[in-house]
């Protein structure tokens, strides 16, 4: 059985597994794929549904359902309650129209 060769960064910064190509960021390919991803999606989002977000998370009005993945959010008039993913979907009336909502916003930045 042969040993994987490492490089001289040796190891992952982000999750410490042995590194097999020279990387000039000290990341390997999976985890440089999820920090790109993480920074897209960051700013992806419009700042009124970012400012929104984070008023329903001080509000107290995001609820984890199951293990930081799904979670349920009330409406901002309070009436009605929606079943949201971090992933982004969610059963309001826009996220069933597959419209990125501030709910999903919410869930995610309370998942992350």
């Amino acid at each position: 059985m042969r040993a994987k060769k490492t490089t001289e960064h040796g190891r992952c910064l982000k999750c410490r597994r042995p590194l097999r190509n020279a990387s000039p960021d000290g990341l390997g390919p999976k985890c440089r794929r999820k920090v790109r991803r993480a920074a897209r999606t960051e700013t992806a989002h419009p700042r009124w549904q970012v400012a929104k977000a984070a008023e329903l998370l001080e509000l107290g009005a995001v609820v984890p359902l199951r293990q930081n993945r799904i979670f349920l959010v009330v409406a901002d008039n309070g009436d009605s309650v929606y079943r949201t993913a971090a992933t982004g979907q969610c059963n309001c009336p826009a996220g069933l129209r597959s419209i990125r909502c501030y709910h999903a916003v919410a869930a995610h930045l309370l998942a992350a």
